[in-house]
């Protein structure tokens, strides 16, 4: 028997000048049977400043109910109904809710669609003067200083461009954790305010932004940062071999694993690198602050 079910419509808001809003948007706002928003009072904002009104009845979907509404929806998309689902600003999804009801509707084979818009992600890395060729999203790093510094570690020899989104009172602490893990020359870019009327793309090392940021920023911030060097066994001495062996241990790996995945990035032999931890290790001990070096 053929089974009819409705359709879900991701669509992608303005991230900032409203005049970026794609025109379908306006159409899908109008004609769905439920308009599922992360916010009902920025959609009112939105419908206003596109000078249309939603004929659909109109539901919360924020992270707080994210879970529970879920079911309802789908239910509603298995029944037949237009489902549209808009988050306050981009993509819904992308560090937006979204997620689990797309996964939902996918496991009930009901189609699932999108209608593009602005992304936050692909404007700051077109605007950061980075290689775009390859890049990774990361989203937001963890709050706390400790879990922060983990998830850094996990990507400090990553190549490709790294992404990030970012609160602005936390952006000082984030670089200056990132001038400590990707180290404090590498280039990167702090995007704020996007297509607003205060938008401002900082660009430097590391080290220079968190002194800027040291300094108090405002508005919706997103972080680009350049990947790792891709660097060559004569380019790496030994210092360089510890950390990377450091990096790979507080990340959680055993030291011998460590080394071995350091000696093969590095096209050196195992024995290599570990003479240059043993040394790291009995020079540590041995001078002013021992005990608070690499190893």
């Amino acid at each position: 028997m053929f089974r009819v079910t409705g359709t879900l419509v991701l669509a992608g808001t303005p991230i900032g000048d409203i005049a970026d809003a794609p025109p379908r948007l306006a159409t899908e706002l109008e004609s769905a049977d439920i308009v599922a928003a992360e916010d009902t009072r920025r959609l009112r904002g939105l419908t206003r400043a596109l000078g249309i009104h939603t004929t659909g009845r109109v539901v919360s979907y924020f992270e707080g109910n994210e879970s529970a509404r879920t079911p309802e929806l789908v239910e509603a998309l298995a029944g037949g109904a237009r489902v549209l689902l808009v988050t306050d600003a981009g993509m819904p999804s992308v560090s937006d809710p979204g997620y689990r009801l797309v996964a939902a509707a996918v496991e009930r084979d009901i189609k699932v669609t999108a209608v593009p818009g602005p992304s936050a992600v692909l404007t700051a890395l077109a605007l950061s003067g980075l290689p775009v060729d390859r890049f990774c999203f990361e989203g937001f790093l963890p709050r706390k200083a400790g879990e922060r510094l983990g998830r850094l570690r996990e990507v400090a020899d990553e190549r490709r461009t790294l992404v990030y989104f970012e609160a602005p009172h936390r952006l000082d602490d984030t670089l200056a954790a990132m001038a400590e893990v990707f180290g404090a020359e590498r280039r990167a870019a702090v995007c704020r305010e996007l297509t607003k009327t205060y938008e401002e793309v900082k660009r430097g090392p590391l080290a220079e932004l968190a002194a800027w940021a040291a300094e108090g920023v405002r508005g919706e911030i997103t972080v680009v940062v350049e990947g790792a060097p891709e660097t060559g066994p004569a380019e790496l001495d030994a210092e360089e071999l510890v950390r990377r062996v450091r990096v790979r241990e507080e990340a959680g790996e055993r030291r011998k694993e460590a080394i071995a995945a350091v000696a093969a990035e590095a096209g050196l032999p195992k024995r290599e690198v570990f003479d240059a931890v043993v040394a790291a290790k009995n020079a540590d001990a041995s001078g002013p602050g021992k005990g608070k070096g690499l190893i």
